[in-house]
């Protein structure tokens, strides 16, 4: 199933991306680090490519990730032109600090008071922008909320005398094709809970983390045999919890164990996993 959810602002804020991409000398892309292909918006590439600019790609929330899987991704992304990448856990002081010096490099003919870098951060919803943003400026200017399309226009900061930053929505693309790209998406919030039921989601996170990570799982439900399916799983969840349904015959209510596995693993409370690595998916999304 295609999924179809760019609300207006979106559209509002490719147009901005457009007219600003030419005025601006560096991208920073910010991605989740659980899923970096996923998280990255096709569009955007599309509209620095256009104008020849460089990006950074900030896998952020690398302290929920698979450092090994990170160290992975990190090296694809370095060996592609025009790209600098690195793993941050922008939620931690010092962390987005980082970011405005590994852009210079990628600009070196803009560092003065009358040539200052200017930057453009761009990501999908719920990756960590917002956080970044109040990080970095070292006050709370922007909105930061754990669900999609909190920051609604662009926003501009000088950060000192050779340096700009600007602030956008966070920007999906039309129309997500792959329905496993979409489900990854839906994971960690990206898109909204009104397009894919809870249980769906929290099924198809359950196939990864049963095939990855098994030993998390069982460290955090009990144990969790080599016969379990995703169904299975939830069930396991929902009745070590107490999700009962209320009614005659009750059993386990599965939408509540579904929101309960997918609380914990989008806080981190699971441990640190990836959804994908180089090696699992086509680097393909439209």
């Amino acid at each position: 199933m295609a999924i179809q959810w760019f609300p207006g602002h979106m559209n509002t804020a490719r147009r901005e991306a457009e007219k600003k991409m030419e005025a601006i000398d560096v991208v920073i892309e910010v991605l989740d680090a659980r899923m970096p292909e996923a998280s990255s918006n096709p569009l955007i590439a599309e509209l620095r490519l256009h104008r020849q600019r460089p990006c950074l790609k900030v896998l952020n929330k690398a302290d929920l990730a698979d450092p090994v899987v990170t160290k992975d991704w990190l090296k694809v992304y370095n060996q592609e032109d025009g790209v600098h990448a690195v793993a941050l856990s922008c939620s931690q002081p010092g962390q987005a600090d980082k970011v405005p010096n590994l852009c210079q490099p990628l600009a070196p003919h803009r560092n003065s008071s009358t040539k200052p870098l200017r930057m453009l951060i761009m990501g999908i919803p719920n990756v960590g922008k917002s956080t970044f943003l109040n990080m970095l400026i070292k006050r709370r200017l922007a909105k930061v909320g754990n669900e999609p399309a909190v920051t609604r226009m662009q926003q501009r900061h000088t950060l000192n005398d050779r340096m700009m930053l600007i602030d956008s929505p966070g920007l999906l693309w039309p129309k997500i094709e792959d329905p496993i790209v979409g489900l990854k998406l839906a994971t960690i919030y990206a898109v909204t809970a009104k397009i894919i039921v809870d249980e769906e989601i929290a099924e198809f996170l359950a196939n990864i983390l049963l095939a990855r990570y098994p030993h998390l799982l069982t460290k955090r439900y009990g144990y969790v045999g080599n016969d379990l399916n995703a169904a299975d799983l939830i069930e396991v969840i929902g009745t070590k919890r107490g999700c009962l349904s209320k009614g005659r015959g009750g059993g386990v209510d599965r939408e509540k164990a579904a929101k309960i596995l997918l609380h914990e693993y989008r806080n981190g409370i699971l441990g640190r996993t990836s959804l994908e690595t180089p090696e699992s998916l086509s680097r393909t999304k439209i």
